[in-house]
């Protein structure tokens, strides 16, 4: 019996992998969007306004910028970057800034298609690792491929990925470092591919992780861009 093409069911939702092998999916993503502004005399309005939001995010002052600060949102849910964020953002104390829209960025969190424990991946530990009040030091920034990429065999996808991704896993065992990953395909005015978090203790070992990524064939080679990064220490974190 011939198939009716619309009755094709095409399943978007992230994909994982128990330890014993079985297939999980989850139709559940969290959408983080990072803003950075100037002009920033007092930070005490705008914490007392994101606070009283509720806003689930965190506020950083902007070591480059003596004025400068930039704000992390996240919510599984994109409308709320239409209300109750931009609400917020409309109000006195955030309407006095000065946005720097290069900074702007708007992601979401992805699997690989091997993680056991789909809602840990997805939202449970973005989330944490973004409000762990030990952890204030970030850098963010995005990043493009080259198009050509994505017309490489998956086995050597898989080697080059594999190759990056053993450096960010020595930091992170090493207590250095931890990592945001969103995909923000068609969701960047820039065209990026990604953004990324980089969450310390300390500034210096995140510096020594893009220094050290920079010598892997990924960025060597398959990035056409990385940044701008924006560098800051968390001075409120929402409540984990």
């Amino acid at each position: 019996m011939a198939t009716n093409k619309d009755d094709i069911q095409l399943d978007i939702s992230e994909k994982g992998r128990k330890k014993d092998g079985t297939p999980i999916s989850l139709n559940r993503r969290l959408f983080i969007q990072f803003l950075a502004f100037g002009n920033c005399r007092d930070t005490k309005p705008i914490i007392e306004k994101l606070e009283q939001a509720n806003i689930d995010g965190a506020l950083y002052l902007d070591i480059n910028d003596p004025c400068g600060v930039g704000l992390i949102a996240m919510n599984e849910n994109p409308d709320f970057f239409l209300d109750g964020l931009r609400n917020v953002l409309n109000q006195t104390s955030f309407t006095e800034l000065t946005p720097k829209p290069e900074y702007t960025t708007l992601g979401r969190t992805y699997s690989f298609g091997y993680e056991p424990d789909l809602e840990e991946t997805l939202i449970n530990e973005p989330r944490r690792r973004i409000l762990d009040r030990d952890w204030p030091w970030a850098i963010w920034y995005p990043l493009k491929r080259v198009k050509s990429f994505e017309n490489l065999p998956e086995d050597e996808q898989r080697a080059v990925l594999g190759e990056h991704g053993k450096v960010g896993f020595k930091y992170g065992k090493a207590g250095y470092a931890k990592d945001i990953r969103l995909a923000c395909h068609g969701l960047d005015k820039n065209d990026n591919d990604f953004v990324i978090g980089l969450l310390g203790k300390e500034l210096y070992p995140l510096s020594s992780v893009v220094q050290a990524m920079r010598k892997t064939k990924q960025t060597s080679k398959y990035l056409e861009s990385l940044g701008p990064f924006f560098i800051g220490k968390a001075i409120w974190q929402g409540k984990i």
